[in-house]
């Protein structure tokens, strides 16, 4: 059971889980103080509606189990990727299957064009600026992390006895004895690597049967890429041929453990699919269509098809929230390697469409109707929206999200009007770089990246210069969401306004910005890189077990 306390009166909504029905209730518990009943009579009647409405909360309350959220975060997956966002030779049946039987959406974004600063906005429901993830991303040796002090959603649920795992890339720090790590953010079961796969021993080469390079003789100053359980190496290098097995495995296991135990649960899914260099095991290397980048999205899927018979087969898959998107754009520098941004411009590392407009898919049997929501919808709303359906408090801070229930229950407004695009290395001297506000996105900086070169639009290139726009650069995402022809303000009044009103909503967010400190801007110590043998010599080439 969940309320919503209007304004101005004592009227009060439920969010009421009937079975597999979740259903929002408007009921009048108690007559505003400027209201007309004014007879002891009328008072009394609705005195006992209130207690009568009161029980009814109660049983519904000790009733109904607490919903479960399977949270799934895909590495670099660019908006056009997936056969359900039109990809044609992506083989996607699970996720295809969530998006035809649950709720698409079309204008969902993350927070940054980069993977840290995003995941922390993800956990947090704030802007990696409040919390210093910025500039760029964290390393094996980085100083800092995601600060402790800050709410992750894990963090938000353990006071409801929920159980927590993330399994996966973290990427919000490792730091001195691992105090970044995911078991010290709410989480109670960790299985992952701390930080990107590509920051190890050779990035560049191959890992698929039977032709595998996983490793080399490159980059041998660097320490090979660890798995972690909890807080305890489990092996180190890593077996990518056999590492999407045991995360599924794990997660089946949590998912029944929890289920047999009548605990509800939150899993954290964030993939290291489909991110620079792919890898497969024997049940996907080569039989997608498209090539290593095919067959990483399909080990992906193939998990998220397990992740769902597991639910179906434990009874708990009505009552379980499935969320799925991704950190950031396709690294289009890749080629076909990289990802596919779709129609939209550019991609990961500009705050282009490409940059940050991700697929996204809510999928929950009985309370999610299928279809399709063109409202406004970004990661930093995850974490209210599972607040407010767990029944949990928010944390007391500044948060930048938003919740979604209505838009996912009813298909209903957004709660969210504008839409915030920071560079990577977000500056108080610069702020923004591009707001949304409703169907209009306003340009006052734009940039390309290395991360998407190669591609014909010389925008998205590294040699694309900062570029200052006064007036910005405005378009309709509606009409022309690849961001090809900004609308002329000369002699249009109506553009004119809005311009005035996209310059009111940046100067107060502006105003209301606080920069944490930079967390990345500590810079990095290569002793904190971990090591399964912490006492070895010489380091790091002894860091193998």
């Amino acid at each position: 059971m969940f309320t919503r306390q209007f304004p101005t009166t004592r009227d009060v909504s439920f969010w009421f889980l009937f079975g597999d029905e979740l259903l929002l209730v408007p009921l009048v518990l108690l007559p505003s103080r400027d209201s007309n009943v004014s007879s002891l009579g009328e008072r009394r009647r609705m005195g006992r509606s209130s207690l009568f409405v009161l029980n009814i909360c109660l049983f519904c309350t000790c009733a109904a189990s607490p919903p479960n959220f399977v949270l799934l975060f895909a590495d670099d997956l660019g908006f056009g990727d997936l056969g359900s966002y039109g990809h044609p030779s992506s083989l996607t049946p699970n996720l295809d299957r969530l998006a035809a039987e649950g709720l698409r959406f079309t204008d969902f974004y993350c927070t940054s064009p980069v993977c840290s600063p995003s995941r922390a906005s993800l956990l947090t429901g704030r802007y990696q600026t409040r919390s210093g993830i910025y500039p760029g991303v964290l390393y094996p040796g980085s100083i800092g992390g995601l600060p402790l002090n800050e709410t992750t959603i894990a963090e938000v649920l353990k006071p409801l006895g929920y159980a927590t795992a993330a399994i996966g890339k973290w990427h919000l720090g490792f730091g001195d004895k691992g105090m970044f790590l995911p078991t010290k953010q709410g989480f109670d079961h960790f299985l992952g690597i701390p930080y990107s796969h590509d920051m190890g021993p050779c990035w560049n080469l191959t890992c698929f049967p039977p032709d595998v390079k996983c490793f080399g003789t490159c980059d041998l100053g660097t320490v090979t890429v660890p798995l972690m359980q909890n807080e305890v190496i489990k092996q180190q290098p890593v077996n990518f041929l056999k590492l999407e097995e045991a995360y599924s495995d794990f997660a089946t296991n949590f998912i029944t453990t929890s289920a047999n135990k009548k605990q509800p649960f939150f899993l954290y899914y964030p993939s290291h699919h489909t991110h620079y260099p792919q890898y497969a095991g024997l049940g996907a290397a080569g039989k997608s269509l498209r090539g290593p980048y095919g067959d990483a999205l399909l080990e992906f899927d193939n998990t998220v098809g397990n992740l769902l018979k597991t639910l179906e087969k434990t009874g708990v898959i009505k009552n379980t929230l499935v969320f799925f998107t991704s950190d950031n754009g396709p690294e289009l520098m890749r080629m076909s390697r990289g990802g596919n941004s779709g129609c939209l411009k550019c991609g990961k590392g500009t705050t282009y469409e490409g940059g940050m407009r991700e697929p996204a898919i809510a999928y929950w049997p009985g309370t999610i109707k299928p279809g399709v929501t063109h409202e406004l919808a970004s990661t930093l709303d995850i974490l209210p929206t599972i607040a407010g359906l767990a029944g949990a408090q928010l944390p007391k801070v500044m948060l930048d999200g938003v919740d979604m229930t209505e838009i996912l229950v009813n298909q209903g407004k957004s709660k969210r009007e504008t839409m915030i695009f920071y560079p990577t290395d977000p500056s108080e001297m610069y702020g923004l770089f591009a707001l949304r506000l409703g169907k209009y996105k306003a340009h006052f900086y734009t940039r390309g990246a290395t991360h998407s070169s190669t591609t014909p639009d010389s925008d998205c290139s590294v040699f694309a210069v900062l570029k200052p726009h006064d007036p910005p650069l405005i378009f309709d995402l509606e009409a022309d969401p690849s961001e090809n022809y900004p609308l002329t303000l000369k002699g249009k009044p109506d553009l004119q306004n809005l311009l005035e009103k996209i310059k009111n909503v940046k100067n107060q967010f502006e105003a209301s910005m606080v920069f944490g400190e930079s967390q990345i801007s500590k810079g990095t110590n290569p002793n904190l890189a971990p090591c399964c043998n912490p006492q070895c010599s010489p380091k790091p080439s002894c860091c193998h077990c």
